[in-house]
């Protein structure tokens, strides 16, 4: 064989090891970027990355599901254990901030927001508990729809919410998606809210929506204290009540800056949404509210039988601030999505 074929042959057997190197190596990537494995359990489902605990979905426990706790990337809590557990250094405020959860103060006239612990702690003589107490509603677990791990895990559920009489008011079905991307943590909320049972109102209320209750290291008000900033550059105590297409709050826990983000989708209902957020750690995507959060008219919302709704959000718990994150980044990809 002349010179020239045999370097050919050579330069043909290197190129196709280095393709098949670069094949290996993307799926080495691919493998290291998580394993999820899912347990459905007697109070809900525990999610594992890598055989270590992420998160779980608590359900029976409240007066609504939630998350708690949620591990960053740093192995640390990222979200408030009170009051599903008493910390010490904890704020021990706001007992229904349920770490990760949604809630909403006027359901067809109940309030799924509060629960009965705050209801005792706000005082007031027993006729005027039994009020208040009356007027509690519950968003109650129906059934798990697909419960899946792999390299992203899955949970979807349908529930309903209830009022104090038992009557029925409201139906959801909420999928929440799990997947690690370039080392961070995210958590896909898309909630859609259905009048199965009738007509129900959604009146205006600033306590409502989706939320996260931060870490207490992570708050604004806490020393060294942390930061909120949102997709318009307006900070901390300002960014309340402002729409905006995402939120940052990022602060330290156990001395390494850490951050969540919460991306509200174009296709959500209300987009931009408004935010309740605020410096003591609560973190909410409320677009049900427009006089509650400071804007002019009035955001309530009469939803026909058989209509619906649907809420769409990604939360992003990350290391750093909002640029080391690349979050504005982040967001223009998620926006992209269908």
């Amino acid at each position: 064989m002349p010179v020239f074929g045999v370097m050919l042959t050579l330069r043909m057997k290197v190129h196709s090891r280095l393709i098949v190197f670069g094949i290996l190596f993307a799926v080495s990537s691919i493998a290291f970027a998580g394993e999820f494995t899912v347990e459905k359990t007697k109070s809900g489902v525990t999610v594992k990355l890598d055989g270590e605990l992420f998160t779980r979905y608590i359900i029976g426990q409240s007066n609504k599901p939630f998350l708690w706790p949620v591990i960053g990337p740093n192995g640390a809590e990222m979200t408030r254990a009170y009051p599903t557990e008493q910390r010490e250094g904890e704020r021990h405020d706001h007992p229904h901030h349920r770490s990760l959860w949604f809630g909403h103060q006027g359901v067809a006239g109940f309030d799924t927001w509060h629960e009965p612990m705050t209801i005792n702690e706000r005082g007031g003589d027993a006729a005027q508990k039994k009020k208040r107490l009356a007027g509690l509603g519950s968003t109650v677990h129906r059934e798990f729809v697909k419960v899946q791990g792999g390299d992203t895990a899955v949970i979807i559920t349908r529930n309903d919410y209830v009022g104090s009489n038992g009557k029925k008011l409201l139906a959801d079905i909420r999928t929440h998606t799990f997947r690690v991307v370039n080392g961070q943590r995210l958590i896909d909320v898309d909630i859609t809210f259905t009048a199965e049972h009738g007509d129900c109102k959604l009146t205006d209320k600033k306590d409502a929506g989706f939320s996260v209750r931060v870490a207490t290291t992570m708050d604004v008000d806490s020393k060294p204290g942390g930061r909120i900033i949102n997709s318009n550059g307006i900070t901390d105590k300002a960014a309340w009540g402002k729409r905006a297409a995402w939120v940052d709050y990022h602060g330290p826990v156990k001395g390494k800056t850490v951050g969540v983000a919460i991306l509200n989708h174009p296709k959500s209902f209300r987009h931009p949404t408004a935010w309740h957020v605020r410096t003591y750690g609560l973190f909410t995507a409320n677009p049900f509210s427009l006089r509650g959060l400071g804007h002019k008219g009035d955001g309530r919302l009469l939803l026909k039988k058989g209509k619906s709704i649907t809420l769409r959000h990604r939360v992003i718990f990350h290391n750093g601030n909002e640029k080391q994150a690349k979050i504005a980044e982040a967001y223009k990809a998620y926006s992209r999505e269908k």
